[in-house]
C-alpha cells in the first residue's frame, strides 16, 4: 500500500507593519514628546497624549506596549534631535584633519546650545538628565553609546592617544562639558549675566575650540614620557677614562 506523504501547510508569513501604522507610531512619538517636554514623565498621561494625537487610547499599548515603552521611544527620538550618529558622521565626512573635524562637531553643539527655540527633544533630554528614569539604561545603550564611541575615537585621534586611554576618555568629557553647561543653564541666566554667550555663536565656538584644544594638548603632553637629558661630551669622556 503506497504511503502518501502529507504536505506541510505553509508557514503563514509574518504580517508586516502597515504604512498607516508606522505613521501613527511616529505621530504618537511626536505628540508624546511635546507632552513629556511640557509636563515631565510623572505628570504626562496616555489619555492626554492620545487626545492630542487624535488616536484611540489603546494605541499606546498597541504600538509601544505601555506608557513606559512610549517614553523610552520618545527619549531615544529626543536624543536624535540633539544630533544623530549619521549626522555626526556626515558633518565630518571628507575632512582628514582631526582638529578640523572636532571643531565642526563642537560648532554644531554650540549652535544648538545657543538656539533660542530648541526642539522638544532638548527639554525631554534635559528633564531626564536632571531626574533619571528607568529608561536611562536604554537611552545609554541605544543612543548615547554609539555617539560616545564616535567622539572617543575623534578626541583620541586629536590627542594622539589610543581610544581606551583614560586621558582620551576624560578628554571627551572635557570637550563636551562646556556645551552641556550652556544647554542646561536657563536661558535667562546668560541673558542677564553673560549676554555675549547668546549673541555670537560663531565666536563662542571659536574660543571654545581654543580652550578645548589647549586642554587636550596639555593632557596629551602629560602622558608622553619625558625625554632623557643628553650626556655632555665632557661627562662622557670622564666616564670613558674611568
Amino acid at each position: 500500500m503506497a504511503v502518501t506523504a502529507r504536505r506541510k501547510s505553509p508557514t503563514p508569513a509574518r504580517r508586516a507593519q502597515r504604512p498607516d501604522g508606522d505613521a501613527t507610531r511616529l505621530h504618537l512619538i511626536e505628540t508624546a514628546g511635546q507632552v513629556f517636554a511640557e509636563r515631565g514623565l510623572a505628570e504626562a498621561t496616555s489619555k492626554e497624549i492620545c487626545e492630542r494625537a487624535g488616536v484611540p487610547l489603546a494605541s499606546v499599548n498597541y504600538h509601544f506596549g505601555s506608557r513606559d515603552g512610549l517614553y523610552e521611544a520618545v527619549l531615544i527620538a529626543a536624543h536624535q534631535q540633539l544630533i544623530g550618529l549619521e549626522e555626526l558622521v556626515a558633518l565630518v565626512q571628507g575632512t582628514e584633519d582631526p582638529e578640523t573635524r572636532l571643531r565642526t562637531v563642537l560648532t554644531h553643539f554650540v549652535r544648538f546650545a545657543t538656539n533660542a527655540n530648541p526642539p522638544w527633544g532638548f527639554r525631554v533630554v534635559l528633564r531626564e538628565i536632571m531626574n533619571p528614569s528607568a529608561a536611562m539604561p536604554a537611552l545609554i545603550e541605544k543612543a548615547v553609546r554609539p555617539k560616545s564611541q564616535f567622539m572617543r575615537a575623534l578626541v583620541s585621534e586629536v590627542m594622539g592617544l589610543p581610544p581606551e586611554h583614560p586621558s582620551a576618555q576624560r578628554g571627551v568629557v572635557f570637550a563636551l562639558l562646556p556645551c552641556l553647561a550652556i544647554m542646561i543653564i536657563p536661558r535667562e541666566v546668560p541673558a542677564r549675566l553673560l549676554p555675549a554667550l547668546g549673541k555670537d555663536s560663531e565666536g563662542l565656538a571659536e574660543e571654545l575650540m581654543r580652550y578645548v584644544m589647549a586642554g587636550l594638548a596639555a593632557m596629551a603632553s602629560a602622558q608622553k614620557p619625558a625625554a632623557k637629558p643628553a650626556r655632555s661630551p665632557a661627562r662622557a669622556a670622564r666616564r670613558e677614562k674611568a
